[in-house]
């Protein structure tokens, strides 16, 4: 059976995402949340998207309110791809982040075809 953990987000207006990935996985998607932090000043393109912001990971997650739901882990990282492929840039560091952003999309990928969870 397939182990889980939860990477929490904030938002800059204090909304939390909830992140469901492979356990195994989970501390990937939270390093790669602070280098996209650490590097997002750096762009200097006018359309770099608003990025929350990595606060905890957990394996367990109960949820009280019945209106927060987990994202997808893969679907998440789909959008994280977009809105960086969509920024007009086309220097270091970006290339850096989007080729991260992509072999953890592929690892993921790969993951979920081997769970058959696809």
């Amino acid at each position: 059976m397939a182990q889980f953990s939860y990477v929490l987000l904030q938002r800059e207006d204090g909304t939390l995402l909830f992140i469901e990935m492979p356990a195994s996985h989970a501390y990937q998607l939270s390093a790669l949340n602070l280098r996209l932090h650490k590097e997002l000043s750096k762009l200097t393109a006018d359309n770099v998207p608003q990025l929350p912001r990595a606060v905890a990971e957990c394996r367990d997650l109960e949820l009280l309110n019945e209106s927060d739901t987990p994202i997808h882990g893969l679907k998440y990282v789909n959008e994280l791809e977009q809105a960086f492929s969509a920024i007009r840039e086309s220097a270091y560091p970006l290339v850096s982040l989007l080729t991260e952003i992509r072999a953890l999309q592929a690892q993921l990928e790969q993951w979920y075809e081997e769970e058959d969870m696809l």
